[in-house]
């Protein structure tokens, strides 16, 4: 990474070479932001005129170019980026498509060729269609221009031109600041970006779209550089489905991982995921206005029994936290508001005071002075020149008038986006008021301030865990998808597995390995009743080919148990079986192609793929994060002891996921996939036993001679 772009993204001078059509545009969107500095064009066989000169190469330009948009045959990209290099210019921007993205063997090679010719110069792209620096007004974006100066605003980064453009053409009163398309992330990645940008002071957030992520660690520690520097990100990331996944891939993003990973890596990261660039847009408002929250106990008030009821429903998946207004505030707002209103929360403060200014900013300064996280007031003005606006901006004056002083995040809700006017949201902006626009956008900006909030307050963000790659590992894959699976891969038995899993302080049921005819006679010396297995790397899933006898209870039952089992085995596994189970848990950590080691918990034994409950969490793992995921689990009411039955022993199954846990980073190099299913949890101080594994580790193959 580059340790200075400035001159990049800042220049004083900019050279735009090649196409007309494209080159053209880029100069009438520098005239359109005020940009101040000296524009070079750059063109074989355009004739000058009066007004421009037309320079025939780079080499001719009177001066090196702080910043450059090529534009030019894809083969001829190569040529240009050394030329630029030569000169001693800052960067430039790669407009032309043709590279990697492509697939092919050219695109693959013109790129090797751009990178080698293009030196230690930063540039965005290839296939980019650059971007718009507010704050410093420049432009290097072929298209119209919408927007105006900034002293203070939000960075964009996008992996889609076309979805920056959306993101500019916004009229939701979002203060962009500086607006980046990144391209094939040749040289500069969106985490490059992050990096440099989060020591400008000038930023006050990230918005992001991506497809994909180019380096996993590079981008946690971006996440983690922004978090220090308290300037959230929220994030849209397309590939939540199959669909997407594919059509991301076809463009310009990197190799996607596993969705639920990414969604794990917000989670602890403390990034706000959004689903939609409007939720993207109201989330950074709420950033910009003030930064995160602290949580998501939230109060939303209006003069509308129908708005409350809608917001109940409309955040009914949310996981907002709509607590019951503390009684001693809710008395003195029922002798505000009289007995005919009912204190609640959602708040219909009704219209009793519409027309009485003072009386309802002191309803207004109780609520937003009541410890909740956050307080929005939902209204929906009609249009100017519309309709007479006088008693709806009466009241909102007053409720920017109570928001003074007051530490809650207060919000002005609109229902419909339109219903805030340009006016009144720059006067809510001007206020410290967030103007959320969309009852959902607004309520998943709420949750998403708070989630990254309570992320950021709980400190643990993330601490990959990626195996190291060398160039016979492809069993995960890599960003151009050439993955050649030249490593070997193979199973520990499960007898091996639990031995491995018992050193790193699992609990795994006492037993031996016997041969069939000993089955009987060590099943008597455990104890019964014993579960006898078939075992062997070959037998993975035992109980699909019938190589598993539960509850045997007699020498006898042993025995034909044995008998049964001799085809598929040469030898036995015969271990005490676990009768007072609460729960039975999964356990399992898989290696993310990009993410590394990832541990997945959930409903276990039968349960596992009938309910598809479970948590996916990345390191560092600590009983504070595997209690928190364990929390989140719907098999968790089981834990806590359910209708009547006895609660789990959740410490123990804390420290049988721990030790998990310790086994997978110990074997950090060479683990594929650990699946200990289930984990049954016995009754409180009964402890958690391990009662069947499957280990999967790869190795090298060896070279001959």
């Amino acid at each position: 990474m580059p340790v200075d772009i400035q001159r990049l993204i800042a220049p004083r001078s900019i050279a735009l070479i090649g196409a007309s059509a494209w080159t053209d545009a880029v100069a009438a969107g520098n005239v359109a932001v005020g940009y101040e500095g000296t524009l070079y064009r750059v063109h074989p066989t355009r004739p000058s005129t009066a007004t421009t000169t037309y320079y025939r190469s780079v080499a001719d330009l009177p001066e090196a170019p702080d910043a450059a948009f090529i534009a030019v045959p894809n083969q001829e990209v190569p040529g240009v980026a050394g030329a630029l290099a030569a000169r001693g210019a800052g960067g430039f921007v790669c407009f032309t498509a043709g590279f990697s993205e492509t697939g092919t063997a050219h695109g693959h090679q013109l790129t090797r060729d751009l990178v080698g010719n293009a030196g230690s110069l930063p540039y965005f792209g290839p296939n980019c269609y650059g971007f718009v620096n507010f704050f410093d007004r420049v432009a290097m974006m072929p298209d119209q221009i919408v927007g105006a100066h900034v002293e203070r605003g939000v960075a964009l980064i996008c992996q889609s031109g076309t979805i920056a453009l959306t993101l500019m053409f916004n009229r939701r009163s979002l203060p962009v600041g500086c607006l980046f398309t990144v391209g094939n992330q040749t040289r500069l990645a969106v985490e490059d970006l992050i990096e440099i940008l989060c020591d400008d002071p000038r930023v006050s957030a990230f918005g992001l779209y991506l497809e994909g992520i180019k380096d996993a660690e590079a981008f946690a520690r971006a996440a983690d550089k922004a978090r220090r520097a308290g300037k959230p990100i929220a994030v849209v990331k397309s590939g939540r489905t199959a669909a997407a996944a594919r059509t991301a891939h076809s463009h310009t993003g990197a190799l996607a991982g596993a969705d639920s990973v990414f969604e794990a890596f917000c989670r602890q990261a403390g990034l706000a995921r959004c689903d939609t660039l409007g939720a993207l847009c109201e989330t950074l408002k709420m950033f910009h206005v003030g930064g995160v929250i602290p949580g998501r106990k939230v109060l939303v008030m209006g003069a509308s029994g129908g708005d409350m009821a809608m917001t109940a429903d409309v955040a009914r998946d949310l996981d907002l936290d709509f607590a019951a207004i503390p009684a001693d505030t809710a008395a003195d707002l029922q002798r505000q508001l009289t007995d005919r209103v009912t204190v609640a929360n959602p708040f219909d403060i009704h219209t009793y005071l519409w027309f009485d200014p003072p009386a309802l900013g002191r309803v207004f300064s109780t609520a937003l002075r009541t410890g909740y996280d956050a307080v929005g007031f939902m209204l929906d003005r009609p249009p100017d020149l519309e309709a007479d606006t006088t008693s709806y901006d009466m009241v909102i004056d007053e409720f920017i008038a109570a928001a003074q002083g007051a530490s809650t995040r207060a919000a002005l809700i609109a229902s419909l986006p339109e219903t805030i006017s340009a006016p009144i949201r720059k006067r809510c902006l001007d206020g410290g008021v967030v103007p959320l626009q969309g009852q959902r956008e607004a309520l998943e900006a709420f949750a998403g301030a708070g989630r990254v909030g309570e992320a950021w307050r709980a400190g643990a963000g993330v601490a990959l865990q990626v195996p190291p790659r060398d160039a016979a590992d492809t069993t995960a894959g890599d960003a151009t998808g050439d993955a050649a699976c030249n490593v070997a891969v193979y199973s520990l038995t499960e007898a091996d597995g639990k031995r491995a899993l018992a050193a790193f302080g699992v609990r795994v049921p006492q037993g031996s390995v016997v041969a069939p005819t000993a089955a009987a006679s060590s099943a008597a010396a455990i104890g019964f009743p014993v579960v006898i297995k078939a075992v062997g790397a070959h037998l993975e899933h035992k109980t699909e080919v019938g190589g598993v006898a539960l509850n045997v209870r007699t020498a006898a039952d042993a025995a034909a148990a044995a008998a049964r089992l001799a085809p598929l085995s040469d030898t036995l596994l015969v271990e005490e079986m676990t009768t007072d189970g609460v729960a039975e848990i999964l356990v399992g950590v898989i290696v993310d192609a990009q993410f590394g080691q990832v541990l997945v918990i959930g409903a276990g034994g039968v349960l596992t793929e009938l309910l598809s409950d479970s948590v996916t969490l990345l390191p560092p793992w600590t009983s504070e994060t595997i209690n928190a995921g364990l929390r989140r689990l719907n098999v968790a009411k089981l834990l806590s002891g359910y209708r009547g039955k006895p609660a789990g022993d959740v410490p123990a199954l804390v420290e049988t996921i721990l030790g998990v846990g310790r086994y997978a980073s110990a074997n950090l190099a060479t683990l594929v996939e650990i699946d200990v299913n289930p984990v049954i949890v016995r009754p409180t101080g009964k402890g958690a036993v391990a009662v069947d594994s499957m280990i999967r580790l790869k190795h090298q193959p060896k070279t001959k001679g």
